[in-house]
């Protein structure tokens, strides 16, 4: 970036209005900032010296929609962070956003002069910015390109792939490998697939800064993919670390409107040219971790047991039609879903009645009692093996469907 250009338009801005000035990238990470006009605030001070706001208030900032905004507006401040209230505007060439041009204005005496200011400032900032973008982009796009392309299930995409990241020295030659996925459990928050991609991309940058292991990263759609390369086996736990840091990043962007979830596939023993199956189950694994309630939102491929094949059906088609009609029944007939559990935890335990009764506290006359009304309402035996098959790995679908 034309830093020199960029520095003395924000200098210049701000001797005019009185106020801080900084430009932030698009995912608020500061370029360039003025000197002090004694309006600093802990964030500003924060920004200057570490080159970072934190994700607290980036994701405070993308909150109100800047990604969206064509014209200058008001952050609103927040306390807890220790933040006052700036204003806000983009800087845009041809449609694309560049980055943000932020001020300081706690009280929002800025005069209609210097917000004309603001605004001219950014038409000035723009093509100097945009220069820089176009090529960092060129580059971003082509090496995440072909980082998707090595995740194919195709052989000859993978080929393709591969080709174009040795070509540009970025493919790694180690015998290792593992992907962990991100995306948002359920639909996007509407409105909000900007910021979605700005959460999952700091993120990833914020868990590839980390030097310990080779890592590479790209989007591929609305999964946030992590590749780490290593020599030697990766162990689970700092795999899991890796992708607790990247959902914390990603969730303090989003500030709650939306929740961030993480599958971890297998290591492979074929480096990047078997990534590919690793992905596969990262994305299998990211999904049933969209589908439990409740903890960290991380689930390893291997945890996943008989329920792994089934966390790869599209999307789409997972629906009560893949149900057994005699599970369908069941479901229908029990609203508290005391018999559902019931069946679960008994062909969890293998069939049985000891084991289920004690994981239950059921006392084993109430469990038989349940069992045979399960029975009544099914139409199976729970005695015949292929029954029991039929409504586990129904009950495994309808767990997988959320």
């Amino acid at each position: 970036m034309p830093g020199g250009r960029l520095q003395d338009v924000v200098d210049d801005l701000a001797e005019r209005i009185g106020r801080s000035v900084a430009v932030n990238d698009p995912r608020v990470h500061i370029l360039c900032a003025s000197r002090h006009f004694g309006d600093e605030d802990r964030v500003r001070v924060r920004a200057v010296l570490q080159r970072d706001a934190g994700s607290a208030a980036a994701g405070h900032i993308l909150a109100q929609g800047v990604d969206r905004w064509t014209a200058p507006g008001v952050i609103p401040p927040r306390a807890d962070l220790g933040m006052r209230a700036r204003l806000c505007a983009p800087i845009r060439w041809r449609h694309h956003l560049l980055g943000l041009l932020v001020v300081i204005d706690p009280d929002g005496s800025l005069p209609p002069s210097s917000i004309d200011a603001v605004t001219a400032a950014t038409h000035t900032l723009a093509p100097l910015m945009y220069q820089d973008f176009a090529a960092g982009d060129t580059e971003r796009t082509a090496r995440e390109g072909a980082l998707r392309q090595l995740l194919n299930p195709s052989a000859t995409v993978r080929e393709t792939g591969r080709d174009a990241l040795v070509r540009a020295g970025w493919l790694p030659s180690s015998r290792y490998a593992t992907v962990t996925v991100a995306t948002v459990a359920g639909d996007p928050p509407a409105d909000r697939g900007g910021a979605v991609e700005v959460a999952l991309r700091t993120g990833l940058e914020r868990v590839a800064a980390d030097r310990t292991w080779r890592t590479e990263f790209c989007l591929n759609g609305p999964h946030g993919v992590l590749l780490t390369f290593s020599d030697r086996p990766l162990p689970d736990e700092p795999l899991r670390a890796r992708a607790s840091a990247l959902l914390e990043q990603a969730r303090s962007v989003l500030a709650g409107t939306a929740e961030c979830v993480a599958g971890i596939g297998e290591t492979t023993d074929g480096g990047a040219e078997a990534a590919w199956m690793a992905y596969e189950q990262a994305t299998g694994a990211a999904r049933a971790a969209g589908a439990r309630p409740g903890g960290d939102g991380i689930v390893h491929w291997e945890q996943l047991g008989a329920l792994a094949p089934l966390s790869l059906l599209p999307p789409d088609r997972l629906t009560p039609a893949l149900l057994p009609a005699p599970l369908r029944t069941l479901l229908a007939q029990d609203p508290s879903g005391r018999l559902t559990e019931t069946l679960t935890a008994y062909l969890d335990h293998g069939g049985s009645a000891p084991r289920t009764a004690h994981a239950l506290h059921l006392h084993r006359t109430s469990l038989y009692y349940r069992l045979q009304r399960i029975t009544e309402l099914t139409g199976l035996d729970l005695a015949d093996g292929d029954n029991r098959l039929t409504l586990h790995l129904g009950l495994r679908l309808h767990a997988l469907m959320g």
